[in-house]
């Protein structure tokens, strides 16, 4: 155990970030995906948009859809699969596919404590200035690492010999359900945003599909295709997001000094997926040099391997905050959100 993931650990169960979830009965109505009415973009956005085997909303989802956000689902590989999203009349900027971290949730774009103001921040400000906004909910318990152990809460971001748990969901997302709902005359673009091991899924969802993302950001993340999950309970306190991340090329924790600088190169990195686009989209990185779960270095292999895979850098903006690494300087900052809604919006007129 790391004191990182200790303070981590402390910082959340202290600030309600990762509070459980209070069940308060289910919703009503239906997705036309779902068999009930189609949604649309009016005052009716607050209603919730689920299949008949949802479970109860959280209060933090039934505080986002009183903010006019809608939930839908979708059964995936016997799988529900939730995403809360938003937008407002016309999208006149296109749409933005949002991942949280390894424990977060969906909900914690929308709602959530003091931790997750700057995402709440963040989505509020895309809508305002012309986004959509999509929030994938991870799975809990069915992400596995590669011994089979159950990794709680997590997106499933590393390449293993097995189907992966959260391409399918963000296919349905970005091909199926975004069309839809996407109202006439929006922009078309499509925007991927996340968090940590989001951050991770980020850049394994926009090489994987990467004829339909417009441009994308890993915020404080690692190379998912040189990077595995570790997923037993004895080497980490979070009982949300279970175990630790460790390099694939020295096979140490991704919280060390210089961890994934590998001299003798990339020789465990799994191929990368592509569709083969003439272009692949560009994209910027969001780091703190003073992170205290992701090492630089390792924020470092994931942009040097995305450019070697032909994806063009816009260069990454950087934090340094001073005292050292710590915990809390790997969460999402309300200094990223400016620029990052800056890169996305230069995409569109």
């Amino acid at each position: 155990m790391t004191l990182a993931h200790s303070l981590l650990v402390v910082v959340f169960a202290g600030c309600g970030a990762a509070a459980p979830d209070v069940n308060a009965g289910p919703g009503t109505g239906g997705s036309a995906l779902d068999g009930g009415r189609p949604g649309g973009l009016t005052d009716a956005g607050a209603a919730m948009d689920a299949g008949v085997d949802d479970p109860p909303l959280s209060a933090g989802e039934q505080a986002c859809l009183r903010e006019g956000w809608r939930r839908q689902s979708v059964q995936l590989a016997n799988t529900r699969r939730a995403l809360l999203w938003r937008g407002p009349p016309v999208w006149s900027k296109g749409a933005i596919v949002l991942m949280h971290g390894g424990g977060g949730r969906a909900e914690h774009f929308c709602a959530g404590g003091l931790l997750v103001q700057p995402q709440v921040a963040f989505a509020a400000a895309a809508v305002a200035q012309g986004f959509a906004v999509f929030a994938l909910d991870s799975t809990d318990g069915v992400v596995t690492d590669a011994q089979g152990r159950p990794c709680g809460k997590r997106f499933d971001f590393s390449v293993l010999p097995r189907p992966n748990v959260d391409l399918p969901f963000f296919d349905w997302a970005t091909r199926t359900l975004v069309p839809s709902v996407r109202p006439p005359g929006s922009r078309p673009e499509l925007f991927v945003a996340g968090l940590s091991t989001g951050g991770a899924m980020t850049i394994r969802a926009a090489s994987t599909f990467d004829d339909r993302v417009t441009a994308f950001a890993p915020l404080s993340a690692v190379d998912p295709y040189g990077t595995d999950a570790v997923c037993d309970p004895a080497l980490s306190p979070r009982e949300s997001a279970i175990g630790i991340l460790v390099d694939r090329e020295t096979g140490l924790e991704i919280v060390l000094d210089g961890v994934c600088t590998a001299p003798a190169g990339f020789s465990n990195e799994s191929p990368w997926a592509t569709t083969g686009p003439a272009r692949r989209p560009p994209f910027k990185q969001f780091h703190d040099l003073a992170d205290g779960i992701v090492d630089q270095s390792c924020m470092r292999k994931a942009q040097a391997q995305l450019v070697a895979n032909g994806y063009s850098d816009r260069g990454p903006a950087l934090l340094d905050t001073p005292g050292g690494k710590n915990a809390l300087n790997h969460l999402w900052r309300q200094a990223y959100n400016a620029p990052l809604l800056g890169f996305f919006a230069s995409f569109t007129p």
